[in-house]
Parts: structure tokens; sequence; C-alpha cells
């Protein structure tokens, strides 16, 4: 660890590789995968090396080749499933509704299409209006 405040420069290139490298909850994904399609090699595993790096050393160019493609082909999904909203970030509900009573204090009550009320009361902001 370095002394003073003034030499954080150079500690940088390790803090951006652990937060490249490390999986964040609110995406599943590490940022180095979504960007690259695949995970990085860490130092450590150049120094011994894994069982991946193993059996990339060992594959011949056409097979080497062949798994990169597939490996690019799911790099999309990868994306989009990470970025889909998730937890308390997710829709709760969403389709076209009535608005069946209007509470004084912004609180309303809606129904589907098919005329059953919502279980709870909704704020009139998190509305957007429709008009037919």
């Amino acid at each position: 660890m370095l002394q003073g405040s003034r030499q954080w420069h150079e500690n940088l290139p390790f803090a951006l590789l652990g937060y490249r490298t490390t999986i964040p909850t609110s995406i599943g994904a590490t940022p180095y995968l979504l960007v690259y399609g695949t995970e990085a090699v860490i130092p450590a595993e150049v120094e011994i090396p894994s069982i991946r790096v193993i059996v990339e050393a060992e594959i011949d160019d056409d097979e080497w080749f062949k798994t990169r493609l597939e490996q690019l082909s799911l790099i999309d999904e990868k994306i989009l499933t990470s970025v889909e909203a998730k937890g308390k970030f997710s829709s709760n509900w969403q389709g076209t509704f009535i608005v069946k009573k209007v509470f004084p204090n912004g609180a309303l009550y809606l129904t589907d299409i098919e005329g059953k009320m919502a279980k709870m009361a909704i704020n009139v902001d998190a509305l957007k209006r429709y008009y037919i």
C-alpha cells in the first residue's frame, strides 16, 4: 500500500482490474464480460495456469476460432439479460387500465380491461396517461 494521497494514480490500474472482473449483483455479469464477451484472464492465472488457460493453450486454431464464434454469438444474449430490470427496479404491473376511483390525496384504484380491480391503490404520478 502506498503512503499518502498523492500516489493514488499508481493503484488505479489494480482498482480498475478488480472492478472490471468482479460481478456486481445488480447486473449479474462482469463489466469485462459484457464488453468483450469472455471473462478476463487475471494475472494470477498467467503465473499459475488455470484449467481454462491450459485448455485454450492445447486446442488447435480451428477449434479456438469455432469456440470464439460461439462466445460471440452469446454476447447479445448476455447483455440483454444483464440490463433487464430486476428486483425493486422491475415493473410490478403493466398494461392498459381504467381509472375506477380517484382519492383526493392523488391515489387511484384501477381496473383492467376485463373489469378486475387492482389489489392496491396506485399513486397518480406512477401512471402514464393515454387517451383513446
